[in-house]
């Protein structure tokens, strides 16, 4: 039974590999016959027809395909949600499509042709999107008959958490946590029930017994999945050090560099003022449709907290009632909040509230992307728990960011945090591109923007009250 069991996952990276080749060299046949099209139709010279130039389009396109959908996972078929992966396909094609313009230009020696590549590349993009899409959701489809989820038993400390039922509804394709053992149990009876499931997954718990199942899984060869401590966060981006004859990890907790800031405030800049020139009708649109509903303020201002701690007034497009928080305390938005407008419905569930704060990156007060910045109370109240919720200061906060694009309205602080710090710890501009994209995706995702339950609601103000988050122990 062990070795079928592994012998499937064998099969599951053996179809993606075989999806992945077969789909790639799909859409660069698709390109190939566009290029000797245009080649037909431009070749008086004979120049174009050589094996040299023929070879040097196919294979910059390729490069350029394979490389973008590693970068965005298209590859990863079965791996992230149907949506995820088509979006991620389309994105990889849209990339190589557009800089495989100016390829073409270089190859063919005459920039004059860019606007009869954008022609054909664009409608050859709408085309491919078209068939990837149909092609990538019947191949998902058949995955997820051939290869059941993964059987997998949660290991808890004292008692289970909702960590299991969280990953089991999340993704009931890929997961089915079938049942869960205390940590405390001794090793053998550990052994034995672990020999019977696919995957192990280890609830949060002190690292001594957590250390102790990563090692058994290892020596068992099973696949185990865990929550990350601060601490592993931190750890992950260290340099390994061979200098001695001991082993040595080496974190240099130097934040960005100049040049980094530099590049980065750069294109803040740059994006943000481009951004809100192309959007000037939208935000003209939706501050006229605010004053008509109820004729109170367009914007809605706020103190918020960014790099350093240093506050400053963050702005939206006002989305609430008047007053909605005349109390003075803070009030998270429900999922059917009867403060917010007809128009702040709208406006809340496309994201389109948040583009005032084009204006907050072009004044230098925020990011396009970075840890979103909380309010000051917020701030305070996170800290006195959670001490290591400083750590999001240590860059500018962002319109968007890590944790936006990959957790919810709705996520625990500490998941935030943990999310922010893996940003923070691993920045690179390709991530910040990678964000921007998962940006545009999350817009179209319900979830993304599901507000708190009333359960979740009275959970954070009985924690405002006792001033107790769960910490990272």
């Amino acid at each position: 039974m062990i070795k079928y069991r592994q012998h499937k996952i064998q099969e599951k990276y053996a179809y993606r590999k075989v999806c992945g080749i077969g789909e790639t060299v799909l859409m660069t046949v698709m390109f190939f016959w566009e290029w000797t099209n245009f080649v037909v139709d431009h070749n008086q010279t004979g120049h174009l027809t050589g094996y040299g130039n023929l070879f040097m389009a196919l294979g910059i396109y390729l490069l350029l395909l394979v490389e973008f959908n590693h970068f965005f996972g298209g590859y990863k078929i079965g791996v992230h949600r149907k949506m995820n992966t088509l979006a991620a396909q389309v994105s990889a094609l849209f990339v190589a499509d557009f800089l495989e313009i100016f390829v073409s230009m270089a190859i063919s020696g005459n920039f004059r042709f860019f606007d009869e590549f954008l022609g054909r590349y664009f409608l050859m993009f709408l085309v491919q999107a078209f068939l990837i899409c149909c092609l990538t959701g019947k191949l998902i489809d058949l995955y997820r008959r051939l290869f059941p989820p993964l059987q997998v038993l949660e290991v808890y400390d004292q008692k289970e958490t909702n960590l299991g039922s969280k990953i089991t509804l999340g993704r009931p394709d890929k997961y089915q946590v079938a049942s869960g053992i205390s940590v405390d149990q001794n090793i053998p009876v550990l052994r034995e029930k672990i020999k019977q499931y696919d995957a192990v997954l280890v609830d949060d718990m002190p690292s001594q017994k957590r250390n102790m199942l990563i090692k058994l899984c290892f020596e068992m060869n099973k696949r185990v999945y865990f929550t990350p401590k601060l601490s592993d966060i931190i750890i992950k981006s260290s340099e390994n050090l061979n200098l001695f004859d001991t082993p040595l990890y080496l974190n240099r907790n130097m934040g960005m560099k100049v040049s980094q800031r530099f590049v980065k405030r750069f294109f803040d800049i740059f994006l943000s003022l481009i951004a809100l020139i192309i959007l000037s009708p939208v935000l003209l649109i939706v501050a006229i449709a605010i004053k008509r509903e109820d004729g109170g303020p367009v914007f809605f201002r706020q103190e918020r907290c960014t790099l350093n701690n240093q506050t400053f007034m963050i702005l939206k497009f006002r989305s609430m009632i008047v007053d909605a928080e005349k109390d003075g305390r803070p009030h998270p938005a429900g999922e059917e909040d009867d403060r917010i407008t007809h128009v702040g419905k709208f406006i809340r569930k496309t994201r389109i509230d948040e583009l005032p704060q084009l204006i907050n990156i072009l004044k230098g007060d925020m990011s396009i992307v970075g840890p979103r910045p909380e309010r000051i109370e917020h701030v305070q109240l996170y800290t006195e728990s959670i001490p290591e919720f400083s750590f999001r200061s240590k860059v500018k906060g962002g319109l968007t960011g890590y944790a936006q694009v990959y957790g919810k309205y709705n996520t625990t602080a500490l998941d935030k945090l943990k999310m922010d710090l893996i940003y923070i710890e691993n920045y690179s501009l390709l991530l910040d591109v990678q964000i921007l994209f998962e940006t545009v995706r999350v817009i179209f995702q319900k979830e993304s923007t599901e507000g708190f339950s009333q359960e979740q609601q009275e959970h954070m103000e009985e924690m405002e009250n006792k001033h107790q988050f769960h910490d990272d122990k």
